[in-house]
């Protein structure tokens, strides 16, 4: 399985376990649902994408504790800065329609942008050693 394709499999079970995550948590939060399940679901996908990023796309193994909280540390930003694109899309398509179809459909446009994003930040800055 070529490179692209995996990226975006990956990309797809990240996302699908984030909205999967934010459609529970949306529906059992007690206060400001769409926060708490953007939060929840943002968690889910970080750790899934970043799993399956280190070990499948870049291939990169542990070197040392240093240089392995350096990976973490740079993918984390890199994270935040692509999830601030995730959300903008995602509430601006909520604050426009005020629908779960559109919040959705947000949210699927800006991690679709997002993971673009961030692919080329990690493959640069985060797995440069033995990037693919």
């Amino acid at each position: 399985m070529g490179l692209l394709v995996r990226y975006v499999l990956f990309a797809i079970v990240s996302t699908i376990v984030n909205l999967v995550t934010q459609e529970f948590v949306f529906r059992l939060s007690p206060i400001r649902p769409l926060a708490v399940s953007i939060l929840a679901g943002t968690a889910t996908g970080f750790i899934v994408k970043y799993i399956l990023d280190k070990n499948w796309i870049f291939y990169d193994r542990y070197t040392s504790h240093h240089h392995e909280l350096r990976k973490v540390a740079l993918y984390g930003l890199f994270s935040v800065m692509t999830t601030l694109i995730f959300w903008g899309f995602e509430v601006a398509f909520w604050s426009a329609w005020q629908t779960t179809a559109a919040k959705y459909t947000g949210a699927v446009l800006g991690l679709s942008v997002g993971y673009a994003a961030k692919y080329m930040l990690d493959r640069k800055f985060v797995f440069r050693e033995r990037g693919a």
